[in-house]
């Protein structure tokens, strides 16, 4: 495995990590629109965890969803999402880290590094797919009920949180993809037999083997 492409799979995975672990405390996941508006007042602005805001002074309020159950569906799955990428990337970067050729901590079997990398480049492609599914379904009903003329509640846009997201599953994505791409899950092959043209003392015992068989069955044929 080329060492360089190593290092730009780790580096890959992690700038993906860490914007994950930006997008997720993100407040503005989604904000409300001032289309149609002459005069904004107010600014409304949510993530998974709370709904924010502001009004013409300047001044913020927050305020935590009161209950998990009585949320929608679609924020409860992108919660889990994206913990389970950011537990993925730690570990896939770990793996990474300790299977590179640099690193010592894997020994000096490189097939086994080779495959720890892999485990490695994995898990990082897990956690970009994980953090793709949970900003794009978030995405999608923000659009939904932008677009929908029978929604009379306030109207909200993609904040820039979803972009963050987006931006780290990418990432994440091609670090993944190129340590699948680059490891050798290949079983270790054993070097073959040498060829001996001589005889060998199997090969010995076993043509005196035949002499004394064919001498016995020589004598018996006389009897």
């Amino acid at each position: 495995m080329d060492p360089i492409i190593e290092v730009v799979a780790l580096i890959l995975g992690f700038l993906g990590w860490v914007m994950v672990g930006i997008a997720i405390p993100n407040r503005y996941w989604k904000t409300s629109t001032i289309d149609g508006s002459v005069i904004t007042t107010s600014t409304i602005y949510e993530n998974l965890w709370m709904s924010c805001a502001s009004d013409a002074t300047g001044v913020h309020n927050c305020r935590e969803f009161p209950s998990l159950l009585a949320l929608n569906g679609y924020i409860q799955a992108s919660r889990a999402l994206m913990i389970a990428s950011v537990v993925m990337g730690t570990f896939g970067m770990v793996c990474t880290l300790i299977g590179m050729q640099c690193s010592k901590a894997g020994g000096d079997n490189l097939v086994l590094k080779g495959r720890i990398a892999g485990t490695g480049g994995l898990l990082f492609l897990l956690q970009g797919i994980c953090t793709m599914v949970s900003v794009s379904w978030y995405a999608f009903n923000i659009t939904q009920d932008f677009f929908n003329p029978l929604n009379a509640a306030t109207r909200f846009e993609i904040g820039e949180g979803l972009y963050i997201g987006w931006c780290s599953a990418v990432l994440a994505i091609c670090g993944g993809s190129c340590l699948l791409c680059a490891c050798n899950f290949a079983r270790e092959e054993k070097p073959p037999y040498p060829f001996n043209t001589g005889r060998t003392v199997y090969s010995v015992a076993a043509a005196q083997s035949r002499r004394d068989a064919g001498s016995t069955y020589d004598r018996n044929a006389y009897v």
